[in-house]
């Protein structure tokens, strides 16, 4: 592993908590934090960004050698894992801090993403996709409760994705997971 080939990919994909396992175990990922970015509020908490009145986004930021994984991969597997046709937040949590974005870290990264964006609007047929494209420029990591969420309280993770609807909506766009390989 080259210093040069780390990268930072973040995405924001409405619930925080919702965006570490699809990441988790995929061969190239070094390693991934939640928190809050895109908004203009410096060190926010998890009290100040529920708000929605912060302008951060709850977000993934994740370190990943590119020798190893294509941001294009990562990419996808954040699509396959969000709404990108609602424009209020994700599934039942609604507010600009849910909202989906990819915050991009160079130009490069951009393209990528505009790329991907054009070829789920051709082959799935959308009319269009709510996802924002915003150039990175702070992440706060979220508070350690947040970080592994899922793994540190499992069984509260795994209600609240349940009464969140998140599986069944993602069906309904995205088809059943089982060989989805860009689905994380």
């Amino acid at each position: 592993m080259r210093a040069s080939s780390i990268k930072k990919a973040t995405f924001a994909g409405g619930c925080f908590w919702c965006m570490e396992p699809p990441f988790e175990g995929v061969e190239g990922v070094v390693g991934f934090q939640v928190g809050y970015t895109g908004g203009a509020v410096a060190n926010p908490r998890y009290e100040e960004v529920s708000t929605g009145k912060t302008g951060h986004l709850e977000a993934i930021q994740i370190v990943f050698d590119e020798a190893v994984v294509s941001f294009d991969r990562l990419l996808r597997i954040f699509f396959f894992n969000i709404d990108p046709l609602d424009p209020e937040g994700q599934f039942v949590d609604k507010g600009s801090q849910y909202q989906t974005a990819v915050f991009y870290h160079s130009e490069e990264q951009k393209k990528v993403a505009q790329q991907v964006i054009k070829e789920l609007m051709e082959t799935r047929r959308f009319s269009r996709i709510e996802t924002k494209l915003i150039p990175y420029v702070s992440f706060y990591p979220a508070e350690e409760w947040h970080q592994r969420f899922h793994r540190k309280n499992n069984a509260h993770y795994e209600r609240y994705k349940r009464g969140s609807g998140r599986e069944e909506r993602l069906k309904d766009i995205w088809g059943p997971k089982e060989g989805c390989e860009p689905c994380g």
